[in-house]
């Protein structure tokens, strides 16, 4: 009788072993399901709604996607820009998003992500150093183009003009210029008086404007390499009651409501909100094992009142 009780008793013992391995084995399998992806994403700034659209399209995609974003604001300043990027390494995001402040200085923040071996995306603006997975970005050379060609036409082929640079080092201000001046070559009768950077700010512009049009006093126009630059010479020309077109760049909405009142003449349309989900979508692709490219051109289009 003892012998069969104690044979029940290591069958139940079995079973129970079983069972509690199985549980085991069950919280196990959980435990790996795929992780959420850490996406880091570091910005040249956020005092600019043109990036400030970019973070809310990248974030709209993460909360989407289930991906967790961690976001941090360089303010324009390259050393903490370089100082976000290492915090970012730290918390060991699986992916980096980096907006450069200058494509030069943050190609030493690009290298210590490769060598932390975490994938690199750039957003908006180029490196031009360290090893990059993939580039997001509008075509600004055509961009710079658009706004020198319909310059011309407004201007029928004659006239002088300021330039107002962005950031230098950024490829960004460096495009944009480029594909103006390509649009201008061969015009003799168009003039170039002055190009000078006002580093993508409204009171830079406003302030550089002011100082132009106190050397110059003959402008017809004005391209401003993005909106708030545009802007800031709108206001300093109002205050010099003259009358000069001004073309901008990126359609921030401020600047569509001045091409609606005509006060703006044109601006070239970027889609900060699709570059920020094209940059969320490509870090998940890429996560996931699948080839990507090297370059995701985003359209771009000449708004003017018509």
């Amino acid at each position: 009788m003892m012998k069969k009780i104690s044979g029940f008793l290591m069958v139940a013992l079995l079973v129970s072993g079983m069972l509690v391995g199985c549980t085991s084995k069950s919280a196990l399998e959980n435990e790996k399901k795929d992780k959420e992806l850490k996406v880091g994403f570091s910005l040249s700034t956020l005092n600019n709604p043109f990036f400030v659209s970019l973070r809310d399209g990248a974030q709209k995609e993460a909360k989407q996607k289930g991906a967790e974003l961690i976001v941090a604001d360089a303010q324009d300043d390259t050393a903490k820009q370089a100082s976000d990027v290492e915090d970012l390494i730290q918390k060991k995001v699986d992916i980096l998003l980096i907006n450069p402040t200058d494509s030069k200085a943050v190609a030493a923040a690009i290298r210590s992500a490769n060598k932390a071996k975490i994938p690199v995306i750039t957003v908006d603006r180029a490196t031009e150093g360290g090893k990059v997975l993939s580039h997001i970005a509008s075509d600004n050379v055509e961009g710079g183009k658009m706004a020198g060609k319909y310059m011309l036409d407004q201007l029928g082929d004659k006239g002088k003009v300021i330039e107002l640079e962005g950031i230098p080092g950024t490829t960004a201000a460096r495009d944009r210029g480029q594909g103006f001046h390509k649009a201008l070559q061969g015009h003799n009768k168009v003039k170039i008086l002055a190009s000078q950077p006002a580093n993508f700010e409204r009171a830079k512009g406003l302030s550089v404007m002011e100082n132009l049009l106190q050397r110059e006093k003959d402008v017809q126009a004005v391209f401003a390499h993005n909106d708030e630059m545009a802007l800031g010479a709108l206001e300093a020309i109002r205050a010099a009651k003259k009358e000069i077109m001004v073309v901008g760049f990126d359609a921030t909405e401020d600047a569509v409501k001045a091409v609606k009142k005509g006060t703006l003449s044109a601006t070239i349309a970027q889609k900060p909100e699709e570059i920020g989900k094209q940059a969320v979508d490509i870090s998940m692709r890429a996560s996931k094992g699948e080839k990507v490219k090297e370059f995701y051109p985003v359209s771009l289009k000449l708004v003017t009142k018509k």
